[in-house]
């Protein structure tokens, strides 16, 4: 809210880490396997029969549903909440001739064919980025934390930077585009930043500095909402959370389990050292920068910078130490069979490697990738 000093954001602070995902979905039809603008006739249908009415989003582009959950204690709640969701959402989209595909991008699909949601928010978005936001045919998971205390709002953000490499390698599934292998891990994610206000936040120290921002940002017309404010982390004041958005789609509901789990995690440890007074490694912004692009170019493969002092490391090791020294705050918190699972991507191979075994496998046919998304979606449900 604006005051005589300027903007003032409350951040509506939550006793509890609480927890609350956000997972976006594109609809395929069953037969050609391409994008199909179906969202307002699912959701129409879908609402009714709901165990919770408005667990199901519109975003975007007509192509798109968003399944979200209430506001959860535990990663188990919040996998409970999601699949309760789309076993209502599932049959539905039967019935419509669509299945649920759960990618960073899709293989093959046209921009030129998708349609926008109604409503003057989607359409002034378009307007402000033309070609960039029509480009926009990406999926991810937002995970939302609950911290108590805005003071720390800022320092957890920085400290949690450090790990973003290891949620985008593992949760990488983006790496073709337009019938083209891109030879990258998330394509997603460096097409995401081309809008103006994604990509990587700025490090801020306190929250004061956080809210002299937003209000250059809204003096400017940058921004007319704090919600158009796109960073991969970002603090969501209304909520009392800070929102991880750094994940592609996920089709595999373990990985889902997995990649929650560690965000809970890190979360709850970051702002827990800092109440405790200590003063969490945060890495400077070109060092974050360079480790993004490792994470989308590599995936599982990326050599990541770990400490300021430029060490590296391949970042499937580091995945191994950090699950270890998380385990006590996954027992604190009751998702330690789900943070387990963390280990078990790299075996199987995260979606991007196993959309490219596919596309291998089948000489190249991307309408089979598609199918093994919507498969894994399905036997996980």
């Amino acid at each position: 809210m604006w005051n005589a000093a300027g903007v003032r954001i409350d951040f509506r602070a939550s006793a509890r880490p609480t927890l609350g995902v956000e997972w976006e979905l594109a609809l395929v039809d069953k037969q050609s396997r391409d994008l199909v603008n179906a969202a307002s006739e699912l959701i129409g249908s879908v609402e009714t029969r709901l165990p919770h009415p408005g667990r199901v989003h519109r975003e975007l582009l007509r192509n798109t549903v968003e399944v979200v959950t209430g506001i959860c204690d535990t990663v188990g709640d919040a996998m409970a909440d999601l699949r309760a969701s789309l076993a209502a959402v599932v049959p539905v989209a039967d019935e419509l001739g669509v299945d649920l595909f759960g990618g960073g991008t899709h293989p093959f699909a046209s921009w030129t064919a998708q349609q926008l949601s109604d409503g003057h928010r989607y359409e002034e978005l378009i307007n402000r980025t033309q070609w960039w936001g029509r480009q926009m045919l990406i999926w991810g998971v937002h995970v939302h934390v609950g911290l108590p205390e805005p003071a720390r709002v800022m320092p957890v953000l920085s400290g949690l930077l450090t790990y973003y490499p290891h949620l985008q390698a593992l949760s990488a599934s983006s790496p073709i585009w337009a019938g083209v292998d891109t030879g990258y891990a998330s394509n997603r994610a460096l097409m995401f930043q081309q809008l103006p206000t994604a990509g990587l936040p700025f490090q801020f120290e306190t929250w004061a500095e956080f809210e002299r921002f937003a209000q250059d940002q809204l003096t400017t017309g940058v921004i007319d909402d704090l919600s158009e404010i796109r960073w991969d982390v970002r603090p969501a004041a209304h909520l009392g959370t800070l929102e991880n958005r750094v994940c592609d789609g996920i089709s595999s509901v373990d990985d889902l389990a997995a990649l929650v789990a560690l965000s809970h995690c890190l979360v709850v440890d970051l702002d827990t050292r800092i109440a405790a007074g200590e003063r969490v490694a945060t890495m400077a912004p070109w060092h974050v920068q360079e480790n993004k692009w490792r994470a989308a170019r590599y995936g599982l493969d990326a050599i990541v910078i770990l400490d300021a002092d430029c060490s590296e490391r391949l970042v499937t090791d580091d995945l191994d130490d950090l699950v270890e020294r998380l385990r006590p705050v996954a027992e604190q918190l009751g998702c330690a069979a789900e943070l387990e699972l963390v280990g078990q991507i790299p075996g199987r191979g995260a979606s991007y490697q196993r959309q490219r075994a596919v596309a291998e496998q089948s000489g190249g046919d991307l309408v089979a990738v598609v199918d093994s998304v919507v498969r894994e979606l399905r036997d996980g449900l």
